[in-house]
C-alpha cells in the first residue's frame, strides 16, 4: 500500500514509524514464545526496531527467527478506554554480535535508561549475560489506528520519519490537561448540554486528537475529534505557535471523528 496521506495528518508510514519508536509498550512473538514482554525497545535509523529482553533459550543463539513485534500504544492521560492504536511489525530477530552491542545498548538508554542496559555496554570477557538486545529486521509492518487501517512493505516504512514529538507527547498532553482543560473545550462546537469534558488523546506535528465526554450516568459514548493545526509544527518554537494560533482560531465547522 503507498503513503496515503490523510488531510491534516500523517502518512500510514510515519504512524507506524510513531508507534515503533520506542514510547509505546511491546510484546515479542516468535514460535513456542507466542507473549514475551519486552522491557524496552527502540528502533534504529532505518526504523529496524532493537529489543531489550531477559535471555531465554528459545530466542538466543537462533539466527533469522520468525517474529512479530505487537506494539499497542496507550494514551498517558488516564482513560477508561486508552489503547489509541496498534502496529505489528513482522520479520525476523537475531541477537545483536558483541562488536555491536555496546552501540545498540547506549542508543535504548537514550529513551530508556536501564541498569540492564549499561550492564550490557560495559560488558567484557565470555560471562553468560542475563539480558539480551536483539534486533528485529522487518518484512512487513501493519497499522490500525484513529486515522484507519494500512500494510505497509519494510521500504516505505524505512523511508518515514517518526513524528518529532513522540518522545515528548506524554509530557504535553499531561500539561494540557492538568491546566488548560477549558482552553481545549473552547476548539469545539457547541455540542449541547451537559456540557462534555473535553481532554487531550493524542499529539503529533498536524494537531490534536481530543476526547469528549458527557458526564452523565447515561450519556453517549465518548467522542474522538481532530483539532488539526493551521500547517505543520516541525519543533518547539513552532509547536507553541501552532497552539497559540489553534487557541485563538474560531471553530468553524465539524472535525473530522475518530
Amino acid at each position: 500500500m503507498g503513503q496515503q496521506r490523510t488531510v491534516n495528518g500523517p502518512a500510514p508510514a510515519e504512524r507506524a514509524r510513531t508507534l515503533a519508536y520506542g514510547v509505546a509498550g511491546g510484546v515479542l512473538v516468535t514460535p513456542g514464545v507466542p507473549y514475551a514482554p519486552v522491557p524496552a525497545h527502540i528502533t534504529g535509523e532505518q526504523g529496524e526496531p532493537l529489543l531489550l529482553l531477559p535471555v531465554a533459550a528459545a530466542l538466543v543463539g537462533r539466527e533469522d527467527l520468525p517474529a512479530t513485534l505487537r506494539i499497542s500504544d496507550v494514551a498517558p492521560v488516564p482513560f477508561a478506554d486508552r489503547v489509541r492504536g496498534r502496529a505489528w511489525l513482522h520479520g525476523w530477530i537475531t541477537e545483536v554480535p558483541p562488536e555491536r552491542r555496546r552501540a545498540a545498548a547506549l542508543r535504548i538508554a537514550r529513551l530508556h535508561p536501564r541498569p540492564e542496559l549499561l550492564d550490557l555496554a560495559r560488558r567484557e570477557g565470555t560471562a553468560e549475560p542475563e539480558w539480551v538486545i536483539l534486533a528485529l529486521e522487518p518484512a512487513q509492518i501493519e497499522i490500525d489506528d484513529p486515522w484507519g487501517s494500512a500494510t505497509l512493505e519494510p521500504e516505505e516504512y524505512a523511508a518515514a520519519c517518526p513524528d518529532p514529538f513522540v518522545a515528548i507527547e506524554a509530557g504535553v498532553l499531561g500539561h494540557l490537561d492538568a491546566c488548560h482543560r477549558a482552553e481545549l473545550a473552547r476548539l469545539l462546537p457547541d455540542l449541547g448540554d451537559p456540557a462534555p469534558v473535553v481532554r487531550p488523546l493524542g499529539l503529533d506535528r498536524h494537531g490534536m486528537w481530543l476526547r469528549c465526554t458527557v458526564p452523565a450516568p447515561d450519556g453517549p459514548d465518548p467522542l474522538d475529534l481532530r483539532a488539526p493545526f493551521a500547517e505543520p509544527a516541525h519543533d518547539l518554537p513552532a509547536l507553541r505557535r501552532a497552539y497559540r494560533a489553534l487557541f485563538e482560531r474560531v471553530c468553524d465547522g465539524p472535525r473530522t471523528r475518530g
